[in-house]
C-alpha cells in the first residue's frame, strides 16, 4: 500500500527480517542492520556494530495506519559481557514507511541524448536514439542513463536548467515533424555543416528554434485533429507547471534573455495584474512554448515505451538545486531563502577539500525547508512526481543536502566561510512516500559523506554509488574497492564529471597505476577494459559505464570538469558502430555476472 506499512502486524517467532533500523531499546536508540527480508534463517541482525541479537518472540503492542510497533521479547549476546551467554531484555522495533527497494541485478550504459549521433548538430529523440535502444538489448543491456533533460540553461549545462519540469527544445527530433506533416523534408534539407564530435549549442539553437517556430506555424494553421486532440490532453495534466514556464519563457524573450530578478518590479514579484497583461501581450510566444512541450513530451513517451518493451529501463537524474533564473524559482519565490530584490540571501555549495582548497561555490539559492514541511513539500512532490513519469528509476543529486547543505552567505566569493545547516531528513522522504508510493531511487553519497547521510541513506533502504575511478591509491579497505562494496549499491567505472578511466589512469601518477594493474590482473592497453569487467562483477545490484569506457577514449571525450564554466557538455559520438563492436562482449559480460533483467518492472510503462 503506497505510503503505508509493508511488514505485516503480526506475531512472529525467529530471526526479525528486515527491522526498521531505529531500535528503542531499553531507553537508548541504537543501530540496526538490515537483513534480507524473508529471510528467517539468516544470522540476525547487529545491534551497535558488535551485539547479536536474537527474536525470541513478538506481539503487536499498538498499531496505526503508517506504523506499527512490536513488543519483542528477546537474547542480546555481547562479547564486552563476560560471564554470561545473554542478556534478556524487552524492546520495540517500531517499523513505519521503509521503502522496499529491492532492485533486480543489472547493468546498463550512461550516454546522454545530447551525445549521440545524428546528422542536425546534437542527438535528439530521433532514428539514432531508437537505434541506440536497438544496441542496448543486443547488448544484453537493461538500463539507458540519461542526464536531466530540462532546457540547458548557464554553460548549457543540464544541471542548471531553465526548468525541473519541462524538457529541452534542442532534443526534439526534426525527422519526427516530418513524419508528423508538422515539416516538410525540404524544411531540413539544408544543414549546416555541424561537427560530428562535439555539440555547437549556439548553432544548433538558431537552426533548429526556427524550424520548430515553422511548425508551431504550421499547426496553427493546419488540420491535426489528432495532435490537437493529445496537445489538449497534456495541456490540461501539466498546466501546473507548464503555464508558468511558457510565461516565463515569452517575458524572458521580451526582455532579451535578462533573467527574472531584472524585470520590472510588477513582474519579477508576480503581481496578477501584470502577469495577466505579460500573457495578452506575448500570447503567440506562450502557446509557442507550450506547443513546444507537448512535442518534446510526444517524441520523448514514444522513446520510452520503445525502450520498456525492450526491456529496458530509463534512468534519469535530478539535482537537488534549481537555477535561480528558472520558472522553479520565479513561481515559487517563497519556498527559497531570498531577499526582496530576488537575490538568494544563501548560497548552495560544499566546503573546502583537498581537491578544492576554497570549497565550490554553485551560486544556486537554497530551499526554506522549513516553510516547505508546512505545506508537506508539495512543490517537491510534484518534482518527483514528473521526474518519475519520464523515466522508470532516478539517481537523486547531491543526496547529502537532504541530511545536511552547506550554506554560504550571499555575496560571498568562495565558499570557505559557509556553514552546515540540517536538511529535512527522513521526513521528507516520507512525505513523499505517503504521496507518491515507494520510489525507485539511487542516491548520488559521493564527496563529503559524514555519519548522518549514511544513516539517512540506510534507513531508507535506497542503493548508494560506488566509482571504481575512486578506489586507487590508498589502502585496501578503500569503500570503493570492489572487495568492499554492498550489495545495495550501483557501481560506475567513472561518471559524467569523471575523466573517462582511460584518462583518469594516464593522469594517474605511477604508485596509483601500479595498484590498479596490480588489483585488476590488468595491462594498460587494458585498463579501461578491465574496469568495466569488475564494475560488472560487483556484488553491487546495478552496473554502469558511460560508454566513453566501453570505447576505451581518453579525456578528449570527458562530458564534464566540474568547475569549468564553458566548454562541457559537448561531447558525441560520431558513429553507433563503434559502440556495436562491442556489444558481444557487453552481453558476455552481463551473462556472466548474473545482471540478465532490468533493475525494476518496466511491463507497465508498455
Amino acid at each position: 500500500m503506497p505510503g503505508g506499512c509493508w511488514y505485516p502486524t503480526c506475531s512472529a517467532t525467529g530471526w526479525f527480517p528486515q527491522a526498521h533500523p531505529l531500535v528503542a531499546c531499553l531507553g537508548s536508540t541504537r543501530t540496526a542492520a538490515i537483513p534480507d527480508r524473508g529471510a528467517r534463517e539468516s544470522p540476525p541482525p547487529v545491534i551497535g556494530g558488535s551485539s547479536r541479537l536474537q527474536l525470541n518472540s513478538a506481539s503487536v503492542a499498538q498499531s496505526c495506519d503508517d506504523c506499527t510497533a512490536l513488543r519483542v521479547t528477546c537474547s542480546v549476546a555481547h562479547p564486552l559481557v563476560r560471564g554470561l551467554r545473554s542478556i534478556v531484555c524487552e524492546i520495540r522495533l517500531y517499523i513505519g514507511k521503509v521503502p522496499v527497494t529491492m532492485y533486480q541485478r543489472s547493468s546498463g550504459l550512461l550516454c546522454h541524448i545530447t551525445s549521440l549521433p545524428g546528422p542536425h548538430g546534437i542527438g535528439d529523440l530521433g532514428p539514432s536514439a531508437f537505434q541506440f535502444v536497438d544496441l542496448l538489448a543486443s547488448a544484453g543491456q537493461h538500463i539507458w542513463q540519461v542526464l536531466p533533460l530540462g532546457p540547458a540553461g548557464a554553460g548549457d549545462s543540464p544541471y542548471d536548467s531553465r526548468s525541473s519540469f519541462a524538457g529541452n527544445p534542442m532534443l526534439i527530433s526534426m525527422i519526427g515533424l516530418v513524419d508528423d506533416g508538422l515539416l516538410g523534408s525540404s524544411d531540413i534539407a539544408s544543414v549546416p555543416d555541424f561537427r560530428t564530435d562535439l555539440v555547437e549549442f549556439r548553432k544548433v539553437e538558431k537552426w533548429k528554434g526556427l524550424r520548430l517556430r515553422k511548425a508551431f506555424e504550421a499547426f496553427a494553421a493546419g488540420d491535426f485533429p489528432e495532435l490537437q486532440s493529445s496537445m489538449e490532453a497534456f495541456q490540461q495534466k501539466s498546466t501546473d507547471w507548464l503555464d508558468d514556464f511558457a510565461l516565463y519563457q515569452a517575458i524572458r524573450e521580451h526582455f532579451d534573455g535578462e533573467p527574472w530578478f531584472k524585470w520590472p518590479r510588477d513582474l519579477r514579484m508576480r503581481e496578477p495584474a501584470a502577469l495577466e497583461r505579460a500573457a495578452k501581450t506575448s500570447a503567440d510566444q506562450v502557446a509557442f512554448h507550450r506547443f513546444v512541450q507537448f512535442l518534446f513530451e510526444r517524441q520523448w513517451q514514444e522513446l520510452k515505451q520503445y525502450a520498456n518493451r525492450n526491456e529496458i529501463a530509463i534512468m534519469g537524474d535530478i539535482p537537488i538545486y534549481v537555477a535561480l533564473d528558472s520558472a522553479d524559482v520565479w513561481a515559487n519565490q517563497s519556498q527559497f531563502l531570498l531577499d526582496e530584490a530576488g537575490q538568494p540571501t544563501k548560497q548552495a555549495g560544499v566546503p573546502p577539500d583537498l581537491f578544492a582548497e576554497d570549497g565550490q561555490l554553485w551560486g544556486n539559492p537554497v530551499y526554506d525547508w522549513e516553510k516547505m514541511r508546512k505545506d508537506d513539500y508539495a512543490w517537491w512532490t510534484e518534482r518527483m512526481r514528473r521526474v518519475c513519469e519520464l523515466t522508470d528509476l532516478v539517481r537523486v543529486d547531491h543526496f547529502r543536502g537532504f541530511a545536511a547543505g552547506w550554506q554560504v552567505p550571499a555575496g560571498e566569493e568562495t565558499a570557505r566561510n559557509g556553514t552546515w545547516v540540517q536538511g529535512p531528513g527522513l521526513a521528507f522522504f516520507d512525505s513523499l512516500r505517503e504521496q507518491l508510493g515507494n520510489l525507485p531511487i539511487v542516491v548520488e553519497d559521493l564527496g563529503v559523506i559524514t555519519p548522518d547521510v549514511e544513516e539517512l541513506r540506510d534507513s531508507l533502504g535506497y542503493p548508494g554509488m560506488k566509482v571504481i575511478q575512486f578506489a586507487f591509491g590508498n589502502g585496501a579497505d578503500n569503500p570503493y574497492l570492489p572487495h568492499n562494496h554492498r550489495t545495495n549499491s550501483m557501481v560506475y567505472s567513472g561518471t559524467h564529471d569523471n575523466e573517462t578511466t582511460f584518462g583518469w589512469y594516464q593522469s594517474a601518477n605511477r604508485a596509483t597505476q601500479r595498484h590498479i594493474r596490480q588489483y585488476l590482473q590488468t595491462r594498460k592497453n587494458r585498463v579501461a577494459r578491465d574496469v568495466v569487467r569488475t564494475t560488472w562483477a560487483s556484488v553491487g545490484v546495478i552496473a554502469c559505464a558511460p560508454v566513453q569506457d566501453i570505447l576505451g577514449l581518453g579525456n578528449e571525450a570527458r562530458m564534464n570538469v566540474p568547475g569549468l564554466p564553458t566548454g562541457n557538455w559537448g561531447w558525441r559520438l560520431s558513429r553507433l558502430d563503434l559502440l556495436a563492436e562491442h556489444a558481444q562482449w557487453l552481453n558476455e559480460l552481463s551473462t556472466l555476472y548474473g545482471r540478465t533483467s532490468p533493475p525494476v518492472s518496466v511491463e507497465s510503462s508498455t
